[in-house]
This record gives structure tokens, sequence and C-alpha cells, in this order.
């Protein structure tokens, strides 16, 4: 199945690339430069030249925080512009795949958060967002796969900005105990967004990995995986004032995922192990 992916040299790009290699599937990645979200006809013509039959939009602004400064960015790049990325794929009769977040709802919930369930955004980030789902819903051969705190190579991320700050010699973390959400590992990702695809799923889909933790608990283990004589203190969510609300629980149920593919989503831990294995590599060349 060819797959053109716009934001393909991001953190989720990349992975979805990986995995288009591994099942011998041919991919066009394009980055920012190549093919700017915002811009119409460029995505129009790479659509026209490359002739996929499925179109991953990986782009998005997801710097949470800076989209409340930038709302008028958050909003072009997050919600306009997917209504271009749709155009692109309609008029080359390709599959659509739009990836959403967690951050689409309030944290008010007090169980697992199903696919029906009403959003209602806190943020910036997590309204221009939901204006890019609505956006991509619009066309009859569209996934939406809403997802939530991702990690993986090639990327800011979580644990990324854990191991940058014991490197830089921090011996004690302080990290939010209150707010809880699910993990997810960008290859898992990337293999979940194939699996559906290649089931010619459409709709809203919840896709993240298991079990869902507090970002204190993963920082927990991080630390424990990467320097055990580093110590992390909970706080709540008032401690570190942050410019953007989060919400304090943000658990996707994943159930409509694991009926329609027929297996469990993948537990954070193996992928953070194998993410730490690849730092670890770098550490250790001369």
């Amino acid at each position: 199945m060819r797959a053109l992916i716009f934001g393909g040299t991001g953190m989720l790009g990349r992975a979805v690339v990986r995995e288009a290699r591994h099942r011998g599937q041919p991919a066009l990645a394009l980055s920012r430069r190549q093919a700017d979200v915002t811009d119409r006809e460029r995505l129009l013509y790479w659509a026209d030249v490359f002739r996929p039959e499925v179109v991953f939009n990986c782009a998005a602004f997801t710097r949470v925080d800076e989209c409340e400064s930038d709302p008028e960015k958050a909003f072009a790049v997050n919600g306009a512009a997917v209504e271009h990325v749709a155009a692109a794929a309609a008029a080359v009769g390709a599959a659509l795949v739009q990836v959403s977040t967690d951050y689409v709802f309030d944290g008010a919930a007090g169980e697992p958060y199903p696919e029906e369930a009403e959003p209602a955004p806190l943020s910036v980030y997590g309204r221009s967002k939901l204006a890019g789902e609505r956006a991509a819903t619009g066309y009859d051969r569209s996934l939406v796969v809403r997802t939530s705190w991702l990690f993986g190579a090639g990327g800011h991320n979580f644990v990324a900005a854990m191991v940058h700050q014991v490197e830089a010699g921090r011996r004690l973390l302080r990290v939010v105990d209150d707010q809880q959400g699910r993990p997810t590992y960008t290859s898992y990702l990337a293999r979940a967004l194939w699996d559906l695809t290649d089931r010619g799923a459409t709709g809203v889909v919840h896709y993240a990995n298991r079990e869902p933790t507090t970002w204190c608990g993963f920082a927990r283990e991080i630390v424990q995986l990467w320097d055990t004589a580093v110590e992390v203190e909970p706080v709540p969510t008032e401690a570190m004032p942050r410019p953007a609300p989060r919400p304090r629980w943000s658990v996707l149920d994943v159930g409509k995922f694991e009926r329609m593919v027929g297996r469990r989503v993948e537990p954070w831990g193996l992928g953070l192990v194998e993410y730490l294995a690849t730092w670890q590599g770098r550490r250790a060349r001369p």
C-alpha cells in the first residue's frame, strides 16, 4: 500500500516510515520544508505526483504550552491544515489517517474515555486538535486515532527530558503525580496505525499503551532504568504551574482497538526499555 507521510521527519513520522519498510510497503516521507501542511497546493502536488493509497498526517504543533501563546499557529497547523491534508487524500482517492490526542478531553472522567465520549478540551492545543479531528472526519475515508503521552526516537518527549536532566547532574526530580494517562511508544503506535489501515478502519479509534500511570510514576520507571541514584519527588499540579492546563485524567479506553485488531495493546515498559537502549548505545560510543 503506497503511503504518503506528512510530518515524515518528526518523531511519529519516522516511526511510521520504519514500520512501512518493515512491511515492505512503499512510502514517501516529507518534511515540513518539503510539504508544509498549511500549503494546500503543495499537498495536492505531492498527492498527484506520488499517487498514494493512504495519507498519514503526522504533522502537528505539539508544544502544548507554546500553543497557548500562539493560538493562530496552533489552529493553522492542527486544525485548518487538516482540511488541506484531507483534500489531498480525496484528490487521489486515498485513505486518510489523522493522529489526535487525549487532550481533547477535560480530565473530569473517573474511567477510561471511550471513543464516543464528549470532547471538552481545556487548552488551545486540545481545541486545535479537536478542530483537526472534525476536519478529518468530514472525509468519508478518514481514520482518526487518538493517542497519548508519546515518546520515541527523533523528537522532544518526556523521557528525553528526564534523561537530559539526569545527565546534566540533577539528583532530585520533582514530577507531577496527580495527572494520569497512558504513555505510548511511537514504534508501537506506528504498528497500530498500519494494522488499522490494513483493515480499512474509519471513524475514531483510541490507541495507547498499558497500563495507566502518572507522570511521576513514569519518571520513576525511567530513572530506575537509567540511574537509580536519582530521587523522584511527587508534587501536585499546583506546584508546577504551566501556561496550558492539562487534564488530570486522560486515560483512553483501548478496547475498540483491541477488538478490531485481535490483540492487546503493548505495555509501555517494553517500549521504554527499547528506547533507552538506543540512548545507552549512543552514550557508549567513543
